[in-house]
């Protein structure tokens, strides 16, 4: 399904979106396998050899928020863990967040060294972190204008994700990092198909917080803004100090006071930017320039919808 999912999908698409799917999926979706070794929460039987500083550096992005926190586990892992291309595809995701292209590219081909290095005894996870280390790759090419062969890089991804989902077809972290690049590209496709990919993201991607959040930003982009927010409300439940999670719930109720020129709605919005803005020393670079954007935003709008009720737009 997917592959013809990448066949149907304009080049101008896969050209203008897909570093977006980095930020999606490589550093929103490798950096979660990390913990299945000292208690998989993806797999309660048969847990995967994953180091303990990989899981902790899951656990500072994922739990915590702490993207800064992260980076210095992640340099200690990088010694301690040498053989773990997880290590290497979030320090590739953290290069691209500092436009550290070249930084990116070599730890792209670490990843993927690693993972090679991997396959014979873990051929799921090889497979796997085989396809992220080309995934990894074309982003960099993309980046650098080479759009052709970035895009040539989507059939060598997609042909390790299907031997990984050959080898087992419900395993949790295969579905969730496969889930998110089928739930990116659901956004170009009818409705109907988007429901089965959603439907089986649903029931076999894990854990349940970071499920919630693919749900939510999906449910967002397909202009579902209900299920957006219902899906985001169960991400915080789970994870309610998250500034990340803080910042999409901010993001979501602004855009509903805007749709309807809701003045209560803005006032929460800014609220949970707020909450946000009071770590966002831990966040992305990028994210803390997108979070300070909005914040400023919403202050503006708020002013503004408090002086003339009747406005009818911004």
């Amino acid at each position: 399904m997917l592959a013809s999912l990448t066949r149907v999908t304009p080049m101008t698409v896969i050209r203008n979106r897909w570093t977006r799917i980095l930020a999606q999926s490589i550093l929103g979706v490798l950096t979660v396998t990390s913990s299945a070794w000292a208690g998989d929460p993806f797999r309660p039987n048969n847990p995967h050899n994953i180091g303990d500083q990989t899981e902790a550096a899951f656990e500072a992005i994922f739990r915590d928020g702490d993207y800064r926190g992260a980076e210095e586990i992640l340099a200690v892992a990088i010694q301690t863990e040498p053989n773990e291309p997880l290590v290497y595809a979030m320090k590739a995701s953290f290069a691209y967040d500092a436009n550290d292209m070249e930084g990116m590219r070599n730890y792209a081909r670490q990843t993927l060294e690693s993972a090679q290095r991997l396959a014979p005894s873990d051929p799921l996870r090889g497979n796997l972190y085989i396809a992220v280390g080309h995934f990894l790759e074309g982003s960099y090419l993309l980046k650098k204008g080479s759009y052709l062969q970035a895009v040539g890089k989507t059939g060598t991804v997609f042909e390790h994700l299907d031997k990984a989902s050959a080898i087992n077809p419900n395993d949790p972290e295969v579905n969730l990092l496969r889930g998110y690049l089928d739930l990116f590209l659901s956004r170009y496709t009818p409705f109907s198909q988007s429901e089965k990919v959603i439907g089986r993201f649903e029931e076999y991607a894990a854990p349940d917080y970071l499920r919630y959040r693919a749900l939510a930003t999906t449910y967002r982009d397909l202009e579902k803004y209900d299920l957006a927010m219902a899906n985001i409300d169960r991400a915080l439940a789970i994870t309610p100090n998250n500034p990340e999670l803080q910042y999409l719930k901010g993001q979501f109720l602004r855009n509903q006071g805007r749709r309807t020129m809701d003045l209560s709605k803005l006032q929460q919005a800014q609220q949970y930017y707020a909450l946000a803005l009071q770590k966002q020393d831990q966040l992305s670079r990028a994210l803390i320039v997108q979070l300070n954007h909005e914040n400023n935003a919403v202050v503006d709008e708020i002013q503004k919808l408090a002086q003339n009720p009747s406005l009818k737009g911004f």
